[in-house]
């Protein structure tokens, strides 16, 4: 392989796959191309041997031919967690069929594109949020390119050092005597950000990944009460968590949303959750990968206990409102 584009670089799982790609061997030096909007947002990734940060906007049809020209294998990450209706449908439906027209034209065969668990294996329809059905669409339009060589990820929760999730839960109990959660009953299967990277490196490595669905999701199944509770004793910040009725959470979910910046959460990540963010066990997994999955348990808490940034502080206090 000679070059490799990676849409969505820049951001937390983006980054996680760049570093380790290239201290991967057998990728044959393969250059790494990363477009993003704002150069700026690329700069620790420019600074690596073999990257190429590109200023450019992804969503526009003339660009993504510019960036496909003499690459070998795309990755798209490119994702949104809240929006309207219409920006789920230009970041999960539009974007992934115009990448794959974009890579006929170019003659790009292989691409591995990230969805997430909980889609639906049937009708998109079926799914019970924006996102869910969106991402599902999406899949959709790229299974129904034929002159791709596709496999699709679908990770539940990522976990990390960066991570803006269970990070995030253990600052707002720094700030708050009591942690009122909507959709505490809901079950995740948290996955590591590293496990996600070498999942991605593996199926580019490996063509007998092609036409797979790979789910990818950590050892233990939890509640997002129990992640909760865990963020906050590991910080040394420990609340008791009120479950909120599925009326209450709404409300709240609306007010949060209302806020300034990317709320902490919505009502259509409140009907996301009404589906088990956990593996179904009818695709393979990261261990057909050659990976043993880390435990949230096994990662997080030094991370937590070493504290919290200004700009972690600053995103707790934006979430609290």
């Amino acid at each position: 392989m000679r070059k490799l584009l990676v849409l969505g670089g820049t951001g937390f799982v983006g980054r996680a796959f760049v570093s380790r790609w290239l201290a991967t061997p057998g990728t044959g030096g393969a250059a790494v191309c990363v477009p993003t909007r704002r150069r700026r947002r690329g700069h620790a990734l420019a600074m690596l041997p073999g990257v190429q940060v590109v200023e450019a906007d992804v969503h526009d049809p003339a660009q993504l031919d510019t960036l496909l020209q003499g690459v070998d294998a795309v990755v798209n990450l490119v994702a949104i967690l809240h929006g309207s209706a219409a920006q789920f449908e230009r970041t999960h439906v539009t974007l992934p069929q115009q990448l794959a027209a974009a890579c006929q034209r170019a003659g790009v065969r292989r691409l591995v594109h990230v969805s997430a668990l909980g889609v639906p294996d049937g009708d998109p329809a079926s799914a019970p949020s924006h996102y869910l059905r969106s991402k599902a669409r999406g899949e959709q339009a790229l299974r129904a390119t034929p002159a791709l060589d596709l496999t699709l990820l679908r990770p539940s929760v990522i976990f990390g050092a960066e991570d803006r999730f269970i990070r995030l839960f253990a600052q707002l109990q720094s700030l708050v005597p009591v942690m009122a959660l909507a959709g505490a009953q809901a079950k995740f299967q948290p996955v590591w950000v590293e496990d996600v990277a070498q999942a991605l490196v593996q199926c580019l490595l490996d063509r007998g990944t092609v036409a797979q669905v790979i789910e990818c999701a950590g050892p233990d199944v939890l509640t997002l009460a129990e992640l909760v509770r865990m963020a906050g004793r590991w910080s040394g910040h420990a609340r008791p968590v009120l479950p909120l009725p599925d009326w209450a959470g709404r409300i709240q979910a609306t007010a949060l949303g209302l806020l300034p910046g990317e709320p902490l959460m919505s009502c259509d990540n409140l009907d996301s959750m009404r589906v088990p963010n956990v593996a179904t066990g009818r695709h393979p997994g990261l261990v057909t990968l050659g990976i043993t999955p880390s435990a949230l348990s096994a990662v997080m808490p030094p991370v937590l206990r070493a504290g919290f940034t200004p700009e972690d502080r600053r995103r707790a206090r934006a979430g609290r409102g």
